[in-house]
C-alpha cells in the first residue's frame, strides 16, 4: 500500500521520508532556518522530507513550559514553510475546533499519543482530513496495545 503526499509516494519500496523540524514552533525565521537545513540534508540522501512542527505543545509537563505561537500565530508560518519551501507540513492537534484550521495548511495531521483515543478529537481530525485531502497520523500512546489500535482506525474509518 502507498500513500500520496504532495509529489511524495510513501510506502511500498519507495525511498523513505523524513518527518523533522523542531519540536514547537518558535519563530518563521527559526522555522524557515531549521526547513531549509533539513531539505538540503535530505535532498544530499535523496531522502523525502516533510516538515514537522507544533503550533501549541498542549501536553507539557509543566504550566511555565512554553508550548509555542498558538494557532492564530502558528499556521501563518507553517504555510509560510510549507510555500517557500515546497515541503509537505505535519504538525499535532490538541482540540477539535482546530482540525478544519489546521486541515486547510497540514498536508499531515497528527494525533498526539495522549488523545490518540479521544473519540471527538479523532472524529473531527478525520473528518477534516477526508474534506482537505490531508493524511491523519496517530502515535500510539505508551501503554496502548497494538490490538486496541484498531478502534482508533474505525474511529478514522466511519
Amino acid at each position: 500500500m502507498t500513500v500520496q503526499i504532495k509529489d511524495i509516494e510513501l510506502g511500498g519500496q519507495n525511498p523513505i521520508a523524513l518527518i523533522a523540524g523542531p519540536c514547537q514552533l518558535e519563530s518563521l525565521d527559526h522555522a524557515r532556518m531549521m526547513a531549509e537545513k533539513i531539505s538540503e540534508a535530505c535532498a544530499a540522501s535523496n531522502t523525502h522530507f516533510i516538515f514537522k512542527a507544533s503550533f501549541d505543545k498542549a501536553n507539557r509537563s509543566s504550566i511555565k513550559s512554553y508550548r509555542g505561537p498558538g494557532l492564530s500565530e502558528g499556521l501563518p508560518i507553517l504555510e509560510a514553510v510549507k510555500t517557500e519551501l515546497d515541503v509537505p507540513i505535519c504538525t499535532d492537534i490538541h482540540e477539535v475546533d482546530q482540525a478544519d484550521a489546521v486541515s486547510r495548511v497540514a498536508d499531515i495531521m497528527q494525533l498526539p499519543a495522549f488523545l490518540c483515543r479521544q473519540t471527538d478529537l479523532v472524529v473531527a481530525i478525520a473528518e477534516a482530513a477526508e474534506r482537505s485531502g490531508a493524511l491523519v497520523q496517530v502515535k500510539k500512546a505508551q501503554f496502548l496495545a497494538p490490538w486496541d489500535t484498531a478502534n482508533i482506525v474505525s474511529k478514522i474509518n466511519e
